[in-house]
């Protein structure tokens, strides 16, 4: 007898994810909807493509939108929009310490100096290598 119990708490457990996960994806996609039709002309957005622009003119009579991407202009359909985009935070590896930590401006500075020092001095290394061996003679041509 607990074998039809378990199968019957099987299908309902089944049946309320499958009605919470159509939920969620209608839920989504009213947000996703009210997105684009809410679009303004000068707000950045990535597209389906991963191709970023701002939106210039939204025509929400024909389900289109006009992209400027770096002055290319586009005319996409508005289903094309996946989200609005926000430019990822950059710090560079000379900028923080080993946790993560601001480095004052005096140490970013100094380190700056440090590595333009020592590109001059391995690009006069290089030079003097190539001017060496110009001035070496050529052994192939006392062979020939």
């Amino acid at each position: 007898m607990p074998q039809p119990m378990f199968l019957v708490v099987l299908i309902v457990v089944f049946g309320a994810i499958m009605l919470w996960q159509s939920k969620q994806a209608k839920k989504q996609q009213q947000q996703q909807q009210d997105f684009r039709t809410n679009l303004q002309p000068g707000t950045e957005v990535i597209t389906i493509g991963r191709i970023i622009g701002k939106v210039v003119e939204v025509d929400n009579q024909y389900d289109e939108i006009v992209i400027d991407s770096e002055g290319t202009r586009m005319r996409l359909a508005l289903s094309a929009i996946a989200r609005e985009y926000t430019r990822p935070a950059y710090v560079s590896d000379d900028e923080v310490d080993e946790n993560g930590n601001p480095l004052p401006k005096d140490e970013i500075e100094a380190a700056a100096d440090d590595e333009t020092a020592q590109s001059a001095e391995a690009s006069d290394e290089a030079q003097e290598a190539v001017e060496a061996d110009r001035a070496k003679p050529s052994t192939e041509a006392k062979n020939d």
